[in-house]
């Protein structure tokens, strides 16, 4: 964490996929992070091209270039987080596991984002794999939806219970597992805290209508900025939640696909004087 003395909020370095629709992604971080109170360093790992319907291609950086744009900010500058996103090849998964295993004390958050909301696949199978013994190791929290949750813990038949499956991730290394349930078939959204203990934590959202194109983008990056601010797991796993709804709360539709959340939806409620967060 940055020190509160410094003058300057904490930094937090992000990982991930240019998105020109400013919905997920790279964009989507960026106003995440600047919006709870911390200064975003970018390090591009693809170009996408994608509107609010879908991905319509996507074309990977070269590694050293990434490694590159990684290792530069770093020998500059004093980051208090990480956050990874679409990582874009299995080259980069390398270079980057490569790049923060000199800083194992920085928390790490892995958005293990592994297709789009459209379904367009992110990731195969060796991009899979390398992301799930090279990251995820090293990873203070993984934050995937329950279909990311099985492909990560190669529940390939669907039958283990996500308990079984976030222990699979925790025994590979990493501290924490935050399972979300925009996918599951529930009245309401339930987002699960894991730790090797068990069960830390389950917080019950009410489930919005609707299709949101960087939810889970946006969720990630507010947990690495709540853990660059210092926030103890728990605390950081919930308000991370909060913020999050609330901007799908108040999400927009401005083109002709998904809604695309509000990420700047205090400003904008203390502009028109409202305080609402009704959940």
């Amino acid at each position: 964490m940055a020190d509160a003395e410094s003058g300057f909020p904490p930094l937090v370095l992000t990982f991930a996929a240019s998105d020109p629709s400013g919905g997920a992604g790279m964009q989507a971080d960026l106003l995440t992070l600047a919006s709870m109170g911390c200064h975003p360093l970018s390090v591009i790992t693809a170009i996408t091209v994608q509107d609010s319907l879908g991905v319509e291609a996507v074309m990977a950086i070269d590694a050293d270039w990434v490694a590159d744009q990684a290792r530069c900010l770093l020998e500059d500058m004093a980051v208090s987080a990480f956050k990874m996103g679409v990582l874009g090849s299995t080259e980069i998964v390398t270079v980057v596991a490569e790049v923060v295993s000199d800083y194992p004390d920085i928390p790490l958050v892995l958005d293990p984002v592994l297709a789009s909301g459209r379904g367009d696949e992110f990731a195969g199978e060796e991009m899979l794999a390398a992301i799930r013994e090279l990251l995820v190791p090293q990873s203070t929290i993984v934050t995937p939806n329950i279909h990311e949750l099985r492909r990560l813990a190669e529940d390939d038949e669907g039958d283990a219970d996500l308990a079984e499956c976030a222990q699979h991730l925790l025994d590979s290394g990493c501290e924490y597992v935050l399972v979300t349930g925009t996918h599951d078939n529930t009245a309401e959204v339930v987002n699960s805290l894991y730790h090797r203990g068990g069960l830390l934590r389950a917080d019950s959202w009410r489930r919005l209508p609707g299709s949101y194109h960087g939810s889970g983008c946006t969720l990630a990056s507010a947990l690495a900025a709540n853990l660059a601010r210092g926030l103890e797991i728990g605390d950081a796993a919930y308000e991370a939640q909060d913020y999050t709804w609330q901007s799908l709360v108040r999400a927009y539709r401005p083109g002709m696909g998904q809604f695309i959340p509000d990420r700047l939806f205090w400003a904008r409620d203390s502009a028109n004087g409202s305080n609402d967060d009704e959940r």
